[in-house]
């Protein structure tokens, strides 16, 4: 099936007139449901232990499309009033899902059973682990993976990206805790059982500096699994001076002989990090 459907999507990308045909309408619908249900996803995990992920470019492509035939529309919640043409996504207490009054989730974004929403915001192809927390005023971009056991806390920002459709989505893995008011953009990769600390920035350029060994170790757009993080900045010359430029400093890493939740706790009062 899912060959059949990827074969009509990039017809319809490079031919946009096939736009106008039922089944390539029928096609790109049956996608958006395979990606609202878990079946399909924008990036995948391929393997796990190495952090190694795969984008499906065809299912972006797909959301793309789905955006072009469908219609601008008034919708309504008692006085409150939008004007979109993207569905919501409904049925939380079967999907067994934690919705917060506020907590907004467009359709073709999946949301696994145990995860809570409180008043925030995920966009169509993001997938939610099962587990997570998405917390007040959250927001989780357009593609977005976020792992199982997340807690995404107040204010994050996890970026979204659709085009272009080769571009990596933001992937936070199983078990981070990523800060209130931290930002994560530009398909920036956070490994498993990071922690990142309140305000923390992290895009595809910032300069992630491990500081824990004698000599500094730098990444960008990849904060390794267990780090813990913190904002920072480091020195650059310009024409008009030296100034400190932001950056994310890697300060330590979470302890592996306890459980998550207690390792998660021991980072935060180790390093003194705040959330």
């Amino acid at each position: 099936m899912n060959d059949t459907l990827r074969c009509m999507i990039e017809l319809a990308w490079e031919d946009r007139s096939r736009l106008s045909m039922q089944e390539v309408k029928e096609a790109i619908r049956a996608v958006i449901e395979e990606i609202d249900r878990g079946r399909l996803r924008a990036a995948e995990p391929i393997d796990v232990a190495r952090s190694e992920w795969r984008v499906n470019e065809w299912v972006k492509k797909a959301i793309l499309l789905y955006f072009q035939i469908q219609e601008m529309r008034t919708m309504r919640g008692g006085e409150i009033e939008w004007y979109d043409k993207m569905e919501l996504k409904h049925g939380y207490g079967e999907l067994g899902v934690r919705a917060v009054p506020s907590a907004v989730a467009r359709y073709g974004a999946y949301i696994s059973p145990g995860a809570i929403l409180m008043p925030s915001y995920v966009n169509i192809g993001a997938w939610v682990g099962a587990g997570t927390m998405v917390d007040t005023w959250a927001t989780v971009g357009s593609c977005a993976q976020i792992g199982e056991h997340v807690h995404l806390s107040g204010g994050v920002g996890i970026g979204g990206v659709l085009e272009p459709v080769q571009a990596a989505p933001v992937i936070v893995e199983d078990h981070c805790f990523i800060g209130s008011r931290a930002i994560v953009v530009e398909g920036a990769h956070i490994c498993r059982e990071a922690v990142l600390g309140a305000g923390v920035v992290i895009t595809g350029s910032t300069h992630i500096i491990d500081v824990t060994g004698s000599e500094p170790v730098k990444y960008k757009g990849y904060v390794p699994a267990g780090s813990v993080v913190i904002p920072g900045t480091y020195p650059r010359k310009f024409p008009a001076g030296e100034y400190g430029v932001p950056c994310a400093l890697i300060i330590g890493r979470r302890k592996e002989s306890t459980d998550k939740k207690t390792s998660l706790n021991d980072a935060l009062r180790d390093f003194g990090v705040s959330v």
